[in-house]
């Protein structure tokens, strides 16, 4: 597949290289970032998303489609390779794609990696290869034995994820959230089950960069989940009686500044989540990932999922965050730190190792 991918590359013409990306997730952030980098850019939307983009003018091109599996149609992939374009995934990719197999046109960043960010059998052998600490997992709802966060396949944005403190409760929960529509029986079948660390969340979002050969921390946040945030302005007493039961879909993301004395634990479990990536398909990481954490009373990092490319919390970080402001001391977030790998690797003829 990379084979096919470095072939099509090389018919590209190179000085004019060409940013785009689905309209969804973060795509304000990369094309923001692409235009910022003097790139063209392309937005391909769905007709009920094309107001975000013609409001904000980040595309200098909108390509409309029925649904973001479209992506995937010959005609339009053969538009976009003649345009120069170069894609960034993010999480609608994950979400609403799945497998980029058909995808023939060159992405920023490793697409294996991406398929093992949605296996969660294989993101926890990667995350056990790099030696963080990692939560519990059960193999069944027979298995639990304590408190335990329930998750589903795909990138998902929390939507239907609960809490269980047993068997019992999974089995009475999972039945409600069923009838409710938030989740599908099949979906129960294949559902993740997770030890709850109980503590603060907080995301990473790193980038790798091949061409400086460094990994930086771009921005940090944590999300505004419903309906669990909201919880705290319902009387204990009356989501008892109403029987509340919250789940986590998410809907924003605050910044967070973290303590500098633990900063350690994340740089060097980005480190080791680094390294065990080349050994997963080269050329490893490439640009941005998310490592998803939780420190608990402690102060003690629990590592419980890793996203192998740009991640939504990284719009709280426009136009810098404190790490990337000191790292660069100009604006930088994500998506222009993407489009300034592209534009290095392009005057260093090393686009073909930034791309899968």
């Amino acid at each position: 597949m990379r084979d096919k991918i470095l072939s099509t590359l090389e018919n590209y013409d190179k000085d004019k290289i060409c940013i785009a990306t689905l309209g969804s997730h973060s795509a304000l952030n990369i094309l923001k970032g692409a235009k910022d980098e003097g790139f063209n850019t392309i937005c391909i939307c769905r007709d009920k998303e094309r107001i975000i983009y013609e409001s904000f003018g980040v595309a200098d091109e909108i390509i409309p489609i029925k649904d973001y599996p479209d992506l995937l149609d010959d005609r339009l992939q053969n538009k976009l390779i003649e345009s120069n374009v170069i894609l960034i995934p993010h999480g609608s990719f994950n979400a609403y794609i799945g497998s980029l197999e058909k995808l023939r046109i060159p992405i920023f960043g490793n697409r294996v990696l991406m398929e093992w960010e949605v296996d969660r059998d294989k993101q926890k052998e990667w995350l056990e290869k790099a030696g963080v600490r990692l939560p519990k997992t059960y193999s069944s709802p027979e298995e639990i034995d304590g408190l335990a966060i329930v998750k589903f396949p795909g990138a998902m944005g929390g939507k239907g994820y609960f809490i269980v403190a047993s068997k019992d409760d999974f089995y009475e929960k999972a039945k409600r959230m069923v009838e409710i529509g938030l989740i599908t029986e099949n979906e129960i079948k294949n559902a993740f089950i997770q030890e709850y660390v109980f503590g603060v969340n907080v995301y990473f979002s790193f980038f790798y960069s091949y061409i400086l050969n460094r990994i930086e921390l771009i921005a940090m946040d944590r999300r505004y989940e419903s309906t669990v945030d909201a919880l705290g302005k319902i009387p204990a007493d009356i989501q008892i009686k109403a029987e509340i039961m919250p789940t986590y879909t998410v809907i924003g993301n605050f910044p967070i500044v973290l303590r500098e004395s633990l900063l350690s634990q994340a740089l060097k479990a980005a480190k080791d989540i680094v390294e065990v990536s080349k050994e997963i398909a080269y050329p490893g990481m490439v640009g941005p990932f998310c490592i998803e954490s939780v420190f608990d009373e402690n102060a003690e990092m629990t590592v419980f999922e890793i996203s192998a490319r740009i991640v939504a919390g990284t719009n709280v970080g426009i136009p810098f965050s404190p790490y990337s402001y000191i790292l660069w001391g100009e604006n930088m977030y994500m998506g222009r730190r993407i489009a300034r790998e592209i534009r290095l690797a392009v005057e260093k003829d090393l686009l073909n190792e930034v791309v899968y």
